[in-house]
């Protein structure tokens, strides 16, 4: 379906970057790691580490959704890897957009604490910092039909397949 965003949404340290990355390969389509789209002062503010508030979130928020807008408008697909951890964030990048789904990076804090420690280059970092997004995290509620729950328990390639027969089953 051209016109479609994806959004590979979770926590970080949940692979919303690798998983991303892999399913716009696999699919052949548009890759935007949401995290690009940060203003200076929250990549800051994350490196020190530093939790996000709403105030900080608003134009990064925006940014994804007009990105989602754009590729809507010139009927491509794209994946974008964003966080979306409330229902309200999820919102937000839903205005004015018709083709938005949501892949939720599905695990738990032991899980992802362990992935997020093994990794270089990030500048997240910190158990207090993982923790206050486990806080912010509202699950996916059932009456969100664009978000589609991905485990991620398994292998890289397990989860970016699994992710891809949910987009087709939608």
């Amino acid at each position: 379906m051209k016109g479609r965003s994806i959004i590979v949404m979770g926590v970080s340290g949940s692979g919303k970057s690798t998983i991303g990355l892999k399913i716009a390969q696999q699919l052949g389509v548009k890759f935007i790691d949401g995290d690009d789209l940060h203003p200076k002062a929250n990549i800051l503010k994350m490196a020190a580490s530093q939790p996000l508030n709403d105030a900080d979130r608003k134009p990064w928020l925006e940014r994804i959704r007009d990105a989602c807008f754009s590729i809507e408008q010139k009927n491509e697909i794209g994946v974008i890897v964003c966080s979306a951890l409330r229902k309200d964030y999820r919102d937000q990048i839903r205005d004015g957009n018709k083709a938005v789904t949501f892949i939720y990076l599905d695990g738990s804090f032991d899980l992802i604490l362990t992935r997020m420690k093994a990794r270089a280059g990030h500048f997240f970092s910190g158990d207090d910092m993982l923790r206050s997004q486990f806080n912010t995290l509202e699950l996916p509620l059932k009456g969100e039909k664009d978000v589609l729950s991905v485990p991620i328990n398994g292998t890289i390639d397990d989860i970016v397949t699994l992710s891809i027969e949910a987009l087709k089953r939608d």
